[in-house]
Formats: C-alpha cells, sequence, structure tokens
C-alpha cells in the first residue's frame, strides 16, 4: 500500500512539473525572455526579408526543412504509441523478465498496464501537437507562394500579409515545441518503470535541463547579443 502511495506522489509531481514548466514558458512575464520566445522575433524578421526578395527559392528550401523535421517526430510519435500497445500486449512476458533483473520494478500487472498508457498518452499527445505544426507549415508555405512580389514593397497590403505569414509560422513552432517537450517528459516518464524515486529524479533533472536550455543556455546568449546588437544598429 506504502509503495502505491508513493507511486501516486511521483506521477503527481510529474503533472505538476510539465503543468509548472508550460506555464512558465508560456507566460507573457517569463516566457517571453525564454530562447522560444527570442526566435520568435527572427521569424517575423525572416518574413519581412522575404518580402524583399525578388526570387525566393531560400525560404522555400526553409520551409522544406522544417516540415520534415516536424514529420520526422510525428512518424516517430506514431512508431512509439505503436510499440507501447505492443508492450501493453505483452504485460505477462515483459514483468517475468523485469523480475530476473536487479531493478525495482513491482510485479503488479495492474500498476504496469497503468504506466503503459500514461506512456501511451504522451505520445499521442505528441503526435497532435507535432502533426498540426506539421499542417501549419503547410498552410504558411501556401502564405509564402501568396506574398506579393517585390514591387509590393512599400505597400501596407504586403507588410501586413508577411506580418500574419510570421504569425502562422510561429504558432507552428509552438505546436512542435510543446510536442518535443512531451518527448522531453516522456523520458523522465520511463524512469517510472525503474522505481517512483528514480521518476521523481529523472523528473527534476528533464524540468532543470529544459528550463537550462531555454534560460541559461550559450544559444540563448548568443540569440540575445544579436537582438541587442540589431536593436542598437537600428537606434543608430
Amino acid at each position: 500500500m506504502a509503495g502505491l502511495w508513493l507511486d501516486g506522489v511521483a506521477l503527481a509531481f510529474f503533472i505538476a512539473a510539465w503543468s509548472a514548466y508550460h506555464a512558465l514558458l508560456e507566460s507573457r512575464r517569463f516566457g517571453g525572455k525564454s530562447l522560444n520566445a527570442l526566435m520568435h522575433q527572427y521569424r517575423r524578421a525572416w518574413m519581412d526579408q522575404m518580402l524583399h526578395r525578388n526570387v525566393r527559392i531560400i525560404d522555400t528550401q526553409i520551409m522544406a526543412s522544417l516540415q520534415n523535421g516536424t514529420a520526422f517526430f510525428a512518424s516517430t510519435s506514431l512508431l512509439v504509441i505503436g510499440g507501447s500497445l505492443a508492450l501493453l500486449r505483452a504485460t505477462h512476458d515483459v514483468l517475468q523478465i523485469f523480475e530476473d533483473l536487479p531493478l525495482a520494478v513491482p510485479a503488479n500487472r495492474a500498476l504496469w498496464e497503468m504506466k503503459v498508457l500514461g506512456l501511451t498518452v504522451i505520445f499521442v499527445y505528441a503526435f497532435f501537437k507535432f502533426a498540426w505544426s506539421y499542417r501549419l507549415f503547410n498552410y504558411a508555405a501556401i502564405l509564402i507562394g501568396a506574398t506579393p512580389d517585390i514591387d509590393a514593397v512599400g505597400e501596407k497590403a504586403a507588410h501586413f500579409h508577411v506580418q500574419r505569414t510570421g504569425d502562422v509560422i510561429t504558432d507552428a513552432g509552438r505546436q512542435f515545441n510543446r510536442g518535443q517537450r512531451a518527448f522531453f517528459f516522456a523520458l523522465a516518464y520511463a524512469a517510472w518503470f525503474v522505481s517512483p524515486w528514480a521518476f521523481i529524479t529523472a523528473t527534476i533533472a528533464v524540468l532543470i535541463a529544459m528550463v537550462l536550455r531555454q534560460f541559461r543556455s550559450p544559444s540563448r546568449a548568443a540569440v540575445l547579443a544579436l537582438s541587442h546588437g540589431r536593436a542598437a544598429v537600428e537606434r543608430d
């Protein structure tokens, strides 16, 4: 009974950690300082540069790269979902194998199946995020194709078009980030198959790694310095 209580605490901690990170990263106060938020302005800068280009082959290549990366993660999600369902069908055999390993895995069929179902739900969520992101990138590609040519640079309608196209690309990137976030937290969730304490430890480790990546990484420092330098040039 005590073991089940600890499993419940570990699961609650995992859900709270994911929810807190989601709220932190997507809040206006703190999320606006993250690496993801800093990249949003460069999506709009990309669209502004595209409007000034007569030949836009490079823009279509960038879109193709973004679509391919999103499609890869979406297909990977489906593969993991299939593997999780197969694992669910082989619960008896898997538990027998784990009983012979030096791991603190409880031979509890109901708990094991609940863990596998939870892992499946995470990757189903990730698939929907990646699939929607892929669709949004498709829409953005169409909007790029519909962008007025270079002769319309001075028109307000042209600038409005590229700004809204940038918003669609930003939304696609946001959905992709949410799907990738699910992948990272799924790694922490997998530690639950070892023990509740491993689950809690892995959740803390993943949470710290993701916060550092968004707010203390060298990449963020580079992008932030680039933004400051660009703002200084524009002021001058």
